[in-house]
């Protein structure tokens, strides 16, 4: 299994519209094939350090490296990303696996 944390941050003020387009997509990046977990998280109110409010992370869970760059390389992926880009400050994308 492949982990991605995707920390997108946003420009100033614009996370929200980010989060709509995000939000819209979510069903298509749910009925891909490998497609294990995928949906963005924000600072808690508890949380002891903070991204802050221009940022979210995206936490995935694929099946394999390849389920990934279908993922990457899929139509919606490519119209959410037209959609947003004008919002964008920075976007790091972390892939990981298991150190079970």
């Amino acid at each position: 299994m492949i982990h991605v944390l995707a920390v997108i941050t946003a420009k100033p003020g614009q996370r929200e519209k980010i989060l709509e387009a995000f939000r819209a997509n979510i069903p298509a990046v749910h009925a891909e094939a490998g497609c294990i977990e995928y949906g963005p998280v924000i600072d808690s109110p508890d949380s002891p350090s903070k991204y802050g409010d221009d940022t979210f992370v995206v936490v995935e869970k694929w099946e394999s490296p390849d389920h990934l760059k279908a993922h990457a390389a899929s139509s919606h992926m490519a119209a959410y990303g037209a959609k947003t880009r004008e919002f964008i400050a920075s976007r790091v994308i972390h892939i990981m696996q298991s150190a079970g």
